[in-house]
């Protein structure tokens, strides 16, 4: 379905009710937002093994799925001009450069109140011979968003070739539009299709098709699919195993720490288009999704923005959580073995939970 028949279909009382509780959730993100520029205090818990704790210590919201560049590994999350983290171990991780000095010129343009360079959810992919980054521009509570796109040859900052290069947006909303355009997700298909995920509140989680080439939308009117609705959702991650296609998604309310309600739901489909069924068999589209990761796991309050690694020979399950308790309540990185079961489905072990009765 495009965006404006997913649009038709939805009763105005309902999009008024979603719209109410955007704005209530993405005040408490303006909030959570400005703490996230300030900052940060030094680590306040030991690094643990992974295989002792999820949590890496690190204060980050809405992480980017974890890439590999040469003998390092990096992910970028929200904050200023989009900063980053790299470890050689998955383990202790340090900061690495933002991508943006200063502000693509053609943000003051279409997302005009973002004025501070707060940019949020990234989410990277390596495609051939370069890294594509994409990431939200928004103005809280509103659907004047857009999605941006910057490449670059290498993430290694000490090599001759890296440099960050602005790519322009490669999808937006405006009010009224009825869906809002952030939280990307890319998926490179193993037909060599790229496809982007994003969305928050309102209509849903919306997929568009990518030209793999440049990264951008395959046209300015390419089809506009709708994979998932719920009263709050957002964050979706998109990825394949096997012969069927997951989708992520977040339920709940964000950026409150320990007072978050995040919890992450699944679905899953023989076509990457959908439809995206949960465990019983109810389409995701009309509020369906099996509970992935609940909101308490522990010490660890509120999961939010998937992702998976295969890393070491073993598959990993990515994320942040809300709220760590052990570093007074702030977001951060966190990295779980993941296994697929018999019926297919994956499941992260959250190691904190061991010796919590």
């Amino acid at each position: 379905m495009t965006s404006k028949l997913s649009h038709g279909l939805l009763p105005g009382l309902l999009l008024r009710a979603t719209s109410a509780a955007a704005l209530a959730a993405w005040s408490l993100a303006a909030q959570a937002q400005t703490e996230a520029a300030k900052p940060k205090s030094p680590q306040s818990i030991p690094v643990l093994p992974l295989e002792q704790s999820a949590s890496r210590s690190i204060n980050a919201r809405d992480p980017s799925s974890i890439v590999q560049c040469k003998n390092e590994y990096w992910v970028f999350y929200t904050g200023h001009g989009v900063p980053s983290y790299r470890s050689r171990d998955l383990v202790k991780w340090e900061s690495g450069p933002a991508v943006f000095k200063a502000a693509p010129e053609w943000i003051a343009g279409i997302v005009p109140e973002n004025r501070r360079m707060q940019y949020w959810a990234p989410d990277i992919i390596k495609l051939g011979d370069r890294y594509l980054l994409y990431y939200s521009v928004s103005s809280f509570g509103k659907m004047t968003s857009a999605i941006g796109l910057a490449t670059t040859p290498t993430l290694d900052p000490a090599d001759p070739a890296y440099h960050w290069t602005d790519q322009g947006y490669v999808v937006r909303t405006q009010e009224g539009d009825g869906y809002n355009a952030i939280d990307p997700s890319v998926l490179h298909n193993t037909d060599g299709s790229l496809w982007l995920t994003f969305g928050s509140y309102w209509s849903g989680i919306k997929l568009i098709q990518l030209e793999p080439q440049t990264g951008k939308r395959i046209a300015p009117d390419s089809k506009l699919l709708s994979l998932a609705h719920n009263e709050s959702i957002e964050a979706s991650y998109l990825c394949k195993h096997d012969d069927n296609y997951y989708l992520f998604v977040n339920w709940g309310s964000c950026c409150q720490g320990p007072k978050s309600t995040y919890n992450i739901r699944i679905g899953r489909s023989k076509s990457v288009i959908g439809p995206y069924l949960d465990k019983t068999g109810f389409d995701m589209l009309h509020g369906g999704g099996s509970l992935f990761l609940a909101t308490t796991n522990g010490p660890l309050i509120g999961p939010g923005h998937a992702g998976t690694l295969k890393a070491q020979g073993k598959d990993w399950f990515t994320s942040d959580f809300e709220g760590d308790l052990r570093m007074g309540g702030k977001a951060t990185l966190a990295i779980m073995p993941l296994h697929w079961n018999a019926d297919g489905w994956p499941e992260a072990t959250v190691n904190d939970l061991k010796g919590v009765k």
